[in-house]
């Protein structure tokens, strides 16, 4: 694992030592994501430089140094991720007359970048990555982002400079990049608690979306952001809803037995792909079914007991060591438990805003952050359970969604228009759920407006971002899978979409990235992925089961008693916290005054709403965290910014 920049010119003007001094600063920035090497690389003919920081985990040794250039010399890369299959690709290529130097993927993906072309090779791949790719002959940069959107990758324009990164931090270095906010983009972070790609948080800039490719060469750099248009510009190469929508048409017909052996095979093949390294590798338990059977499969497959941690909360139903600790006592694992108290999990929040450079949301980044801190101190690599709720029908708000849109076809349409009516006007009630729930889903056009609404923090973000407006994202769509499979598989490939790839993945990135840690999800093997889609409603939710086949699978390693339990989900007390320890810190950031000032924010609905919540109105304590991180991040951002700006020297 390991982190990517670079930089590319709209026409050489800078010396090779200028542009590489550039490169090795945006990459300076990520050193956290690959603390064991640094490498740049420039043309200043091209006006192109590339740097790479790793994280060593296949093929310690300097042959796996970075960026790497292909045997041929036509092609320079900077790779952040796990090619899994690597191994078979380079028999592959080696039956093909191709020889190779050392034992990394990145000289495999090279070669068959080289044999087969960048979409053919992609398509190939089994694994989770972010690539920048420089094709010396054509003159032309490939960024590319794995099909399930695991390994991040921003570029935008610094001025008339096109700049990329694992994270903004690296973009931030550039000293021409003062990208304002989007506040377009903000509506979103209010809305979902994250922001969806391909909007990111600047102006001017992008996130890469899932299983994309986008080329660009000096004259589309040149054109600049302004005729730039990600939904255009950013090309499949897998496309989720086409993947679905092909695995709906071609449904699984074996028996549940046969469903039930060919789920265990797949998961025990896609688990044992990511064991592979060259460093120890761990598991992230919480005792649930994900990261149980994900912890199952790892045990079976090791001679030596593996390595398991878990966090617990004092004094909080969160805790959900003593599951964790029931299931490593039956596997047998070597298991680390770490019980934390309110104050350790508080001392997380100042570090959010520099660990995720981009406003984010899900309060559960603190305990992730926490178990991440907690495995690196035994293992390089961790797995985690993280797809299966997404692929397996696992969350209950897709079950209370399913009610209200039958409920919803009950309602006569007069009445459904006079009640959609009433919802205009109730503002953010509905978020206090009952009939105001209800009311505010009269207007639906399908089930994906009736999901949105379960989602959505802020129901209305525009009315409270000064000058913005929401823009589409796949939570706007009616239906998302354009009339195709039921109404669970359409909440489900949203979530895939959207929910996985941005709030999740990119929670998991961050925070093992802040530590030097490498997290691998088995569950989201693309194959898996695909039999999942493949597979009848009855076979993910049956009798008040969710996650049945799943829980089949692991009912082969652990007990039933160990299976069949309630969820209690990876979260954080945000209500009691902003009560209790963290009151004084949002009262600060949430000020009349500051929101007035800054004016980013409509400050009086905005303290309204914490004046509700000081006064017991406990529901609104998610919408306050939005606000909250912002203003946090924005902080963040200024100092940052301002530091580039002091930094002594010009790159012009």
């Amino acid at each position: 694992m390991c982190g990517l920049a670079g930089l590319l010119l709209p026409s050489p003007r800078l010396h090779g030592e200028q542009l590489e001094a550039l490169a090795c600063e945006m990459g300076a920035a990520l050193r956290h994501r690959g603390p064991d090497d640094a490498g740049t690389w420039a043309d200043a003919q091209a006006g192109i430089a590339l740097a790479h920081q790793r994280l060593s985990i296949l093929d310690l040794s300097p042959l796996g140094h970075q960026p790497m250039a292909s045997a041929d010399g036509r092609y320079v890369l900077a790779f952040n991720g796990e090619i899994y299959n690597f191994a078979q690709l380079r028999a592959a290529l080696a039956a093909l007359g191709h020889r190779f130097r050392g034992h990394s993927d990145t000289e495999v993906l090279l070669a068959a970048v080289v044999e087969w072309g960048l979409e053919d090779t992609l398509t190939r791949c089994n694994g989770m990555f972010a690539i920048a790719l420089w094709d010396q002959r054509d003159r032309c940069l490939a960024l590319a982002r794995d099909r399930v959107g695991k390994k991040p990758l921003y570029y935008g324009w610094a001025g008339d400079t096109l700049v990329f990164g694992s994270e903004l931090k690296s973009l931030w270095q550039h000293p021409d990049f003062d990208n304002g906010v989007d506040r377009d983009a903000l509506t979103l972070l209010l809305r979902l608690g994250y922001i969806p790609s391909p909007y990111c948080i600047h102006e001017r800039s992008f996130k890469l979306m899932p299983g994309r490719v986008l080329r660009l060469d000096a004259e589309a750099v040149a054109a600049g952001a302004a005729a730039h248009r990600p939904d255009q510009a950013q090309l499949p190469f897998w496309n989720a809803r086409e993947a679905m929508q092909q695995a709906l048409s071609a449904p699984f017909s074996g028996s549940e037995a046969d469903a039930e052996e060919q789920l265990d095979g797949l998961l025990r093949d896609a688990v044992a792909l990511r064991m592979v390294a060259d460093v120890p590798v761990g598991v992230f338990l919480s005792g649930g079914t994900d990261s149980s059977i994900v912890a199952s499969m790892m045990q079976a497959q090791s001679a030596q007991p593996i390595h398991s941690f878990s966090i617990g909360f004092e004094g909080s139903h969160h805790d959900e060591a003593p599951l964790a600790r029931e299931v490593a006592g039956h596997l047998h694992t070597d298991h680390t438990e770490l019980y934390v108290s309110g104050a350790d999990a508080l001392a997380v929040v100042p570090e959010l805003p520099s660990m995720f450079d981009e406003p984010f949301a899900d309060a559960s980044q603190v305990p992730t952050a926490l178990v991440a801190r907690l495995a690196r101190r035994g293992v390089t690599v961790a797995l985690s359970g993280d797809g299966g709720d997404e692929l397996f029908f696992g969350y209950g708000r897709y079950q209370r969604a399913l009610r209200n849109w039958r409920l919803h076809g009950l309602v006569p349409s007069p009445l459904r228009r006079a009640m959609a009516a009433m919802a205009r006007n109730n503002g953010e009630s509905s978020r206090t759920g009952g009939l105001a729930a209800l009311v505010a889903e009269a207007g639906a056009r399908g089930i994906g407006d009736i999901y949105r609404n379960r989602i959505s923090r802020w129901r209305d973000p525009a009315a409270v971002v000064l000058g913005a407006q929401e823009p589409e994202s796949f939570y706007s769509l009616a239906d998302p899978l354009h009339g195709s499979g039921t109404p669970a598989d359409a909440m489900m490939l949203a979530d895939f979409v959207a929910y996985l790839p941005d709030d999740l993945l990119c929670k998991v990135d961050r925070t093992t990235m802040a530590v030097g840690l490498e997290g691998r999800a088995p569950l989201l093997d693309w194959r898996i992925a695909e039999f999942a889609w493949s597979l009848p409603l009855d076979l993910k939710y049956r009798d008040g089961v969710s996650k049945y086949l799943l829980k089949r699978v692991l009912c082969r390693y652990l007990p039933d008693p160990m299976v069949y339990r309630g969820k209690r989900g990876f979260g954080a007390p945000v209500s009691a916290w902003l009560k209790g320890d963290l009151n004084s810190w949002a009262g600060d950031l949430l000020a009349r005054e500051r929101l007035q000032r800054d004016g980013v924010f409509a400050a009086e609905p905005v303290a309204a709403l914490w004046q509700a919540f000081n006064h017991g109105e406990r529901k609104w304590h998610t919408h306050l965290w939005t606000v909250l991180m912002f203003q946090a991040w924005q902080e963040h951002w200024r100092s940052a910014r301002a530091a580039v700006d002091s930094r002594a020297g010009s790159f012009h």
